[in-house]
């Protein structure tokens, strides 16, 4: 006499549409990282062996192989480089200039740049990239 029941419940779990679930994350998770780039302009900077980081408010000037000046990523050209830089201070007393400009550049275009900050009475740092 066997009083065990015929009809036994298997359990089965069906992963067919985890591999699209997967998918679709993997999918998000790379297009929100090339989103959160926050330099666009390409620039080749200068090599440095120390580095180091501030945070506070920062005004991004960025200044590319072909003399072209970018405050906060906005075009700018250089006639109206100090004003827009003006404006850009006087919204934060606290904040200071990243200036990032391509390693091709000459000295004395530098020096032009620097000099529009000495003028504004605000400090400025070179950004470099690490070796």
């Amino acid at each position: 006499m066997n009083l065990r029941p015929q009809n036994k419940v298997k359990a089965e779990i069906f992963t067919s549409s985890m591999n699209d679930i997967m998918f679709f994350l993997m999918l998000f998770f790379i297009i929100v990282s090339t989103l959160l780039s926050p330099n666009v302009i390409k620039l080749n900077l200068p090599s440095a062996k120390n580095t180091q980081s501030i945070h506070k408010k920062e005004i991004l000037l960025s200044v590319n192989k072909d003399v072209q000046y970018f405050v906060n990523n906005k075009q700018v050209p250089f006639e109206r480089l100090q004003s827009v830089l003006a404006a850009e201070i006087s919204k934060d007393q606290d904040s200071y200039i990243v200036l990032r400009c391509d390693k091709t550049l000459t000295v004395q275009q530098l020096v032009d740049v620097l000099e529009i900050g000495n003028n504004l009475n605000v400090k400025m740092i070179l950004a470099t990239k690490k070796e």
